[in-house]
Formats: structure tokens, sequence, C-alpha cells
């Protein structure tokens, strides 16, 4: 039966998002909100804004491409949290938010007469949403740099080589994986108030967000209190799951079961391997790895990576070569998976690239509205809409 209510051209149409977030993990969440159709009107301190406005290089026409890519289809504003007017201001766009992300030290917000409690009595269907670093309780004094919960976490011990000193992962993945979490949280509770009009307290930290994200690495020391190591590009449970070398570069094998192990031996020339009692099992080829890829090495360096990648592809073995980022978005066009977005921008004279949002909605598609904004570009327009004087900061 079809609706009574016209459909929105968005799925989160008519939410308004209150963003006191900084660097990357709430804003990489309230951009995703802001992909989705909800208003995000992002609170920067004057003069210099958001942190990552100077982290560069690289710069897309003296803009850091780090803030470029995280702040899209927002509306800046500039309020001085220290100054009594501007907070009020600043307590004016909350009582009016649907969503409050912030991410704070704890406590911070609270002392600025914008904390969960303060901002609920003004606004009892707020959904307020906090980011930190190592949570509220013991671990509220501690900075929440994405490298220091990488180390602190875990996530740096099982990440290179063997016996080597632990290694970062190339991108501030804990951040990302925080702002997804914060986004289904947030998610969840407008669902609620959606059912009883009331709003709700969100908190997420990174240490907790990472540990979640561990998965089997975690659950190995939960469940069966095993402590995992580096290894490398090797998986601890899969073989081969890992970089082998090709004829010209390093090609990756994921072989996740016998089947697929079968095909690689067939295509290799050497069907009987898979017969051998030492590989017939994924368990067999986990405990004899290092037979194993001495085996599979000779016949793997006769072709090509990208040879290897078609041949093995088409027998179901999964593979591939190790691509940098521009061979990666190459491939991503190739398939038609749409991975970069362009904005054109009234305000500057240049389109802006974009790294495209990647859920696919049939309905209610993500857009792309409006380029990261100037740092205050909206203050005064923010400031009409809600009907009070413009904060002295603008001018600053």
């Amino acid at each position: 039966m079809p609706s009574e209510h016209p459909v929105p051209e968005a799925a989160l149409e008519g939410i308004v998002v209150a963003d006191f977030g900084r660097v990357l993990a709430a804003p990489y969440l309230t951009m995703l909100l802001a992909d989705l159709g909800a208003e995000v009107i992002k609170i920067e301190r004057p003069g210099s804004g958001d942190d990552t406005r100077a982290w560069g290089p690289p710069y897309a026409d003296g803009e850091a491409t780090y803030f470029l890519g995280v702040n899209r289809n927002k509306r800046s504003v500039v309020l001085d949290l220290t100054d009594e007017r501007d907070r009020r201001t600043a307590q004016e766009i909350s009582a009016r938010a649907d969503v409050l992300v912030e991410n704070f030290r704890p406590g911070a917000m609270a002392r600025l007469g914008l904390g969960y409690e303060e901002l609920r009595a003004l606004n009892p269907g707020l959904v307020y949403c906090s980011v930190t670093g190592f949570g509220a309780g013991g671990g509220a004094a501690l900075p929440g740099y994405d490298l220091l919960v990488q180390a602190m976490g875990g996530l740096m011990s099982v990440t290179g080589e063997p016996d080597g000193q632990g290694t970062k992962a190339g991108v501030a993945l804990v951040d990302v994986i925080t702002g997804l979490h914060a986004g289904m949280g947030v998610l969840a509770a407008l669902r609620h108030r959606e059912r009883t009009g009331e709003g709700q307290r969100v908190e997420v930290s990174l240490l907790s967000s990472l540990l979640s994200a561990l998965t089997n690495q975690a659950s190995a020391f939960v469940a069966g209190g095993v402590v995992p190591r580096a290894m490398g590009n090797r998986h601890p449970s899969i073989a081969p799951y890992e970089v082998v070398e090709a004829e010209d570069r390093p090609l990756v094998l994921a072989v996740g079961n016998d089947r697929q192990f079968a095909a690689l031996c067939a295509e290799l020339g050497f069907p009987e391997l898979a017969e051998d009692s030492r590989f017939a099992t994924n368990p067999a080829r986990v405990a004899h790895r290092g037979e194993l890829l001495a085996t599979l090495d000779g016949p793997l360096r006769t072709r090509p990576a990208d040879a290897w990648f078609e041949a093995l592809t088409a027998v179901g073995v999964p593979c591939g070569p190790i691509n940098d980022l521009a061979a990666a978005f190459a491939f991503a066009d190739r398939l038609g998976l749409q991975a970069r977005a362009r904005i054109d921008d009234p305000a500057r004279d240049h389109s802006v690239e974009q790294v495209a949002n990647p859920i696919r909605l049939s309905a209610t598609p993500a857009a792309y509205r409006s380029a990261p904004p100037r740092l205050g570009e909206h203050t005064g327009e923010v400031m009409a809409e809600l009907g009070i004087p413009c904060p002295k900061s603008a001018s600053t």
C-alpha cells in the first residue's frame, strides 16, 4: 500500500546535526550523516578552525586534502566557546538540533555549559554523541590520538613482521572504525527517539572500538587465552592466505577453503598437491605453511602477477596484485564502482574532487550537495536562520 507521507529525497532529510567534532573520527561520522541528507552545522574555533585545515602537505589549490576528505556537505560556523555570548549561541544551535557530536576530552563540554545534562534539559529529544580516546573513566585524561590507540590497543602488536617493531596501519584506521561505530549508535538512538520521543547519550571510545574491530584476534585471547603475535602478511588460521612472489611483483593469495586450494593446484599444474596429506585440509596447510610456500614458490614465479590474477580468478581462486592508490582507484573505475565524486562549488573557481560515499541506497542515495566549507563561511547565514545576532568571533 502506498505511503500517505511523501518520501524524502534523502534518508536523513530533516535531521539537524550540531558538529563540535574535530580531526577525523567525529568529522568522518558527521560527513557520512551529511551525505545521507542530514544538515550538519560544523562549529569551529575562530582563526584556525579544525586542526586538519593545517594538516598538510598535500594540498589541493591551497587547501589541506586531509580536511577536504571528511568535511563535505557541511556548513561552517565560527564560535569562540570561551566567550559567553558565543557559548549561548552554541547552546541555541544545540537546543534546535536532533544530534550533537563532540570529541573533546571528557568533561570539557560540560565545563562550557554544553554537557549532556545541560542540553538535555533544553532539548529532551537530543541524541548526544561523545567520541573519546579511552573513555570517560580512568582514561579520561589520556589524549585520543589514533597512533597511541593502535599501540596501546594491541593493533600494532599483530601488525608487521615477526620479531620486528610493531607497525601502525597506513591510515588512521581506529578513527575511521570509531566514526562508523558512533554512526551506528546515532542511528539506533534516532530510531529509539522516533518510538519514544526521548533522546539519549551515545558514547564510543577509540580503544573499545579497536578491541571490537580486532574480531578474530581479540576472540583468540578472550575465548582461548591466546595472545596473537605479528605474522607479517600471513593469517594465523588460514593458508595460503598471504603475499607470494609472482614473476614480476608480489601477489596476494587468499585461499579460504579446500576447493579453492584444489583449483589453485590444478592451475599451477600440480593437482596432486591437493591430495598430499600435508596440504589436503586447511589445518594441515597451516601446520605445514613453510613447506607449502616453498612448494608453491617456483610455479608462481613463472607468470606475471596480472596474468595470475586473470587465470586464478577465472577458476575461483581469490588473488590479486598489491596496488598503489592510483591503481586501486583505476581498478574501482574499471569495475564501475563510482569511487570518486566531483563537487562544483560557486565559491571556488574549480571543482573539488572527493572519495565517494560507499553506501548505495536504491531509494535515498547519498548526495554531494556542497564542497567542504571555508572557515566560517556560513556563520552569518546560520545566525540569520536562528534569528540571533552574528557572534563577534565571526569577524576575527
